[in-house]
């Protein structure tokens, strides 16, 4: 029986997928992941291409093949009600794990009941630090973020606000939410809070699933020992501006998240 389950939601990449699993399953020779563990791959979109690469080279993990797009939140739902573990890792599939970094989280949330998401220090692939914790989104931050205005000095006050520019991010942290690319649960937590809410297409179903988090007693920890790093593609944002809402489709998909998440937790 797994003590861990990781769960990763693909889609049509299967190049990605690879380095993601191999980072996991066939790491440098002096580290293993010490801890029981199972991989669950929610193919979204399945093609053969995908399918294959996963069975020819990680016979042990736990591919579970969708015809269409789930979309993250419902990808993330089906892998955790596929899964055994105590613990549940949700990695994106563009993410390669450091040594020794699943052991760290999973060791250090073992004891803290308390924490029901931990997030690790989440890195560029060129080392840099990449912004993965966060406070609270207001609906002003959107236009501020994805228009001009945002050039203007007292906006971006409020966008560093956002980004805990304030924050050492090298030390521990009890941020708002943090980035769905690599979160560490517990099985326990999930069946009181809830799984993630499949309204939420792709974007914003982290910042939501947080909040409940939050809302249900838990905590929500930055973990700065623990390192993964992160191939970021911002998806939803081009050269466009404004103008993204009518030719970028991640762009509609972002917006359409943030009505439906200011609309749920208006209150």
């Amino acid at each position: 029986m797994p003590e861990l389950s990781i769960i990763i939601v693909h889609y049509r990449n299967p190049a990605l997928l690879k380095l993601c699993l191999n980072s996991i399953v066939n790491p440098p020779v002096n580290w293993r992941v010490s801890v029981p563990y199972e991989i669950v791959v929610v193919d979204s979109a399945t093609t053969r291409e995908s399918r294959d690469m996963v069975r020819e080279n990680f016979s042990k993990v736990k591919l579970i093949p969708v015809e269409y797009n789930t979309g993250y939140a419902k990808g993330v739902n089906i892998g955790i009600n596929e899964s055994s573990g105590k613990f549940i890792l949700i990695l994106n599939q563009d993410t390669v794990v450091s040594p020794g970094a699943i052991d760290k989280m999973v060791n250090f949330i073992k004891d803290r009941p308390d924490i029901g998401l931990l997030g690790p220090q989440i890195l560029n692939l060129d080392g840099s630090i990449q912004n993965s914790c966060f406070r609270y989104y207001t609906p002003l931050l959107i236009p501020i973020r994805r228009t001009f205005i945002g050039r203007f000095k007292v906006f971006k006050k409020k966008v560093a606000d956002f980004l805990m520019a304030d924050a050492d991010m090298n030390k521990l942290q009890a941020p708002d939410w943090i980035s769905g690319a690599a979160m560490l649960t517990t099985r326990e937590a999930v069946e009181k809070v809830g799984l993630m809410d499949e309204r939420f297409f792709f974007y914003f179903e982290d910042v939501d699933w947080a909040k409940r988090f939050w809302q249900n007693g838990y905590k929500v920890i930055y973990y700065p020992s623990a390192k993964i790093y992160h191939a970021l593609g911002r998806g939803s944002k081009s050269k466009w501006g404004a103008f993204d809402l009518f030719f970028n489709k991640k762009t509609r998909w972002h917006m359409r998240s943030a009505i439906q998440y200011f609309i749920k937790h208006r209150k």
